[in-house]
């Protein structure tokens, strides 16, 4: 699927920065002149940690749909064999260690999803899996070859490892990471014609290593650009909810989910993530963040809910979610697309701290407890204060109750 938006610019470089995206580069005048005058074939990866992306990922997922519209040619690499080692980068603690069939199955779903980003028919763009490479090199060979080109004493400057260093200690086995996208950076070069890497912030000391190796093996030219990570006012990063990460996969979270979410970001984050998470123009991204009016702060805030669940599950669900979404604000409406969780008439009665934590409204009976307590929390719009509160069948209207926390948060429980 090609997404296309009417270009604001003469090149994409200008366009990343106006939009806030681009953090840093490798020769940037030299690289801003390569990808206004040439077509690039440039390559992102993507570590296949879970079944699915998620919002933290779509920084990385609108920049190869932008360079693209500009007629540069993406590679989506999967991490299939980087994987099996885990990105030490930005981390305290080592990733948990994941067998091959599980991580191939997550590589699996990454590619169906990149299928509604970017256009792959024609050689558009390029899906490939680093283990095609990495699992079929020899361990001496690879140390003679790639290893000797990098000094330990330079590595272990690099923001990639500091943290796992500080924090106790970084096992050989992650410390090789770093060599592996080099290599994968250095293969890609040798047989697809990439030039060009890109990635978070975070990636930068991996994405340096690989242009250096690049340089040395071939005395070739490469080039590396970094992305800023999606990351709220306060400094956090951007993707995670009450229930955990937010996907793009729509049965891991809802497009109902998703829009609420977005919904509730925080006011200064508003004209951020309208330029970053949306192809609405510049000058209209600007006007909308700069609302000071409460009513006007709450469309924009819809605006941008509604334009990336529009990107990432099509423009059907955005409008069923952002239906859902007023009517119960209006207290009248479509139910269907908000979050449901069916229970057993067996269970009840169940205490409402329980229900609340089961289905994800809060992430622990304590602070179910604080929030009811403080009068935040409805059943069928009545208003509950006793935390000692039970749940039972009684209370169920046509098989279903709806629970609101707050003024934003709705879900729907029905009986089975």
């Amino acid at each position: 699927m090609k997404i296309t938006y009417d270009k604001e610019f003469d090149n994409i470089f200008d366009e990343l920065v106006a939009r806030g995206y681009y953090e840093q580069s490798t020769n940037e005048a030299e690289l801003k002149d390569l990808l206004k005058n040439e077509k690039v074939k440039f390559y992102c990866g993507f570590d296949a940690t879970a079944d699915s992306l998620t919002v933290g990922h779509l920084i990385q997922i609108m920049v190869m749909i932008r360079m693209q519209n500009y007629g540069h040619k993406p590679v989506a690499l999967l991490g299939g064999g980087t994987t099996l080692i885990g990105d030490p980068s930005g981390r305290s603690d080592m990733r948990k260690v994941m067998t091959v069939e599980t991580i191939d199955h997550n590589a699996e779903c990454f590619y169906k999803q990149f299928q509604r980003f970017l256009d792959f028919s024609d050689g558009e763009a390029t899906m490939l899996n680093n283990k095609e490479w990495l699992l079929k090199l020899k361990f001496v060979d690879f140390l003679r070859d790639v290893g000797s080109e990098f000094l330990v004493n330079e590595m272990l400057k690099k923001d990639a490892y500091k943290n796992r260093m500080a924090a106790g200690g970084l096992t050989f086995f992650e410390f090789s990471y770093m060599l592996l996208q080099s290599y994968d950076f250095l293969h890609m070069y040798r047989e697809n014609d990439v030039i060009l890497e890109i990635g978070g912030s975070d990636q930068w000391s991996n994405i340096i290593g690989g242009a250096d190796l690049i340089k040395k093996k071939e005395n070739g030219k490469a080039y590396g650009m970094t992305f800023s990570l999606l990351t709220t006012a306060d400094g956090v990063k951007m993707g995670k909810s009450q229930k955990g990460a937010v996907w793009l996969d729509e049965n891991k979270t809802s497009p109902y989910e998703m829009f609420q979410y977005m919904r509730n970001v925080d006011d200064r984050d508003v004209e951020k993530f309208l330029l970053q998470l949306t192809f609405l123009p510049t000058e209209e991204c600007k006007k909308l963040g700069s609302a000071t009016d409460a009513k006007d702060i709450n469309f924009a805030k819809e605006t941008l809910a509604y334009e990336v669940v529009k990107l990432v599950h099509g423009e059907d669900k955005a409008k069923e979610a952002r239906d859902a979404a007023r009517a119960l604000f209006s207290g009248k409406g479509d139910e269907s697309a908000m979050p449901t969780t069916t229970i057993d008439k067996e269970d009840l009665p169940t205490g409402l701290l329980a229900l609340m934590t089961k289905i994800g409204l809060t992430k622990s009976n304590g602070e179910a407890r604080r929030i009811v307590q403080q009068g935040g929390v409805s059943i069928n719009d009545t208003k509950i204060t006793d935390p000692s509160f039970e749940v039972n069948e009684e209370i169920f209207e046509d098989n279903k109750i709806i629970i609101k926390k707050g003024k934003k948060n709705f879900h729907k429980v029905e009986l089975n």
